[in-house]
């Protein structure tokens, strides 16, 4: 039977598949994800941030060194979690996988299929207690002092996202049955572009950037995910469009949905 993607359908017998990054659509602004997802609109896409990506693979390839041998990453261990070692499991690569929902449970009561990719997941090897790591890239300012970078926080407006993105995958994992800590990670990587003298090496074509690491704790909730399952399997069986949200957008999340302000904007002057 084909899977049920992309545009909802129905009639379709197999259960639809709402990908972690959809249900932040979702949650972001009910009006868009109707329109893509129960219309077939198509909307601009952002570009790929393949440094992003370039930066994720890399630290997953120093962290399965030591998945292999079942030991402590050093990073871990000068950070006080030499108990935890990489998550050695036969999906594993598998749960990595985002675009086929590798890491993904089926929600009877919505018969939804909810999934996504990770990035990793650190294991208690006393207590089988497992902990969901997420990989972030930044480049970011000085201090007050300029002496340093600072330091990096979960706070702000467009990083509510990834606390929302560690809360479901935590969910996930215990649909299917994990003993999960609250505990998820953020292992950030800082790239330095103030305290170096640049990047290209002289005797070859070759650069290197440098970058500052840290290890963000978070402690995570997923007490609203059933909800809001339920809430966007109403969304697709609406036969109108909800309205589009009035908060949650720009530096501050005080503005309306962008989309919102260009349709308004289109229509204000009898373009639409």
């Amino acid at each position: 039977m084909a899977r049920h993607r992309g545009t909802y359908k129905p009639e379709h017998p197999e259960p639809y598949e709402v990908s972690r990054s959809q249900i932040q659509s979702f949650m972001n602004c009910p009006a868009c994800f109707w329109m893509n997802r129960v219309k077939g609109i198509k909307f601009p896409g952002m570009p790929g941030f393949l440094l992003n990506s370039a930066t994720d693979t890399l630290l997953k390839k120093d962290f399965d060194r030591y998945r292999e041998m079942q030991k402590p990453h050093p990073f871990m261990e000068r950070n006080d979690l030499g108990h935890l070692v990489p998550f050695k499991h036969e999906n594993f690569e598998l749960w990595t996988k985002s675009l086929q929902l590798g890491l993904r449970t089926f929600h009877e009561p919505s018969n939804l299929i909810i999934g996504g990719g990770l990035d990793d997941v650190w294991h208690d090897l006393k207590t089988d207690e497992i902990f969901v790591v997420d990989y972030k890239s930044t480049a970011g300012r000085k201090n007050d002092e300029g002496t340093a970078l600072n330091q990096i926080t979960l706070v702000g407006a467009y990083k509510e996202s990834y606390k929302k993105q560690m809360d479901m995958y935590q969910w996930i994992l215990r649909q299917a049955g994990f003993n999960v800590s609250r505990t998820g990670y953020f292992v950030y990587v800082n790239g330095d572009q103030h305290f170096e003298d640049g990047m290209l090496e002289d005797e070859i074509d070759k650069a290197n950037m440098r970058f500052d690491v840290q290890l963000i704790s978070y402690d995570a909730d997923d007490s609203w995910v059933e909800e809001t399952i339920l809430e966007l399997k109403n969304c697709l069986l609406m036969n109108e469009c909800p309205k589009h949200a009035d908060s949650g957008f720009g530096p501050k999340g005080d503005k309306q949905c962008e989309y919102a302000e260009l349709f308004d904007g289109m229509k204000e002057h009898k373009l639409i």
